[in-house]
């Protein structure tokens, strides 16, 4: 019986460009006024405002989306 062996798409390059291009669907969120969520490297998920205002937020999916978003506290530059 042949074995397959482990094959893995995610190559330097890939990552690379996941990279770039999540960075740059940011920038134009921004840009066009929006604020976005993304989770920083200390693993936290961060809502940024267009004007760089960022606050450490928790989601809870089992609210109403009115509701689902809990700010826990404003980031300073240096947290953040």
């Amino acid at each position: 019986m042949k074995v397959m062996t482990q094959f893995s798409i995610l190559t330097d390059e890939f990552i690379r460009e996941a990279a770039s291009s999540g960075a740059f669907a940011r920038q134009a969120a921004l840009a066009a006024g929006q604020p976005v969520v993304f989770i920083d490297s200390s693993g936290r998920y961060v809502e940024e405002y267009p004007g760089g205002t960022r606050f450490e937020i928790r989601l809870d999916p089992g609210q109403p989306r009115e509701t689902h978003r809990k700010i826990l506290r404003q980031l300073t530059s240096s947290a953040a």
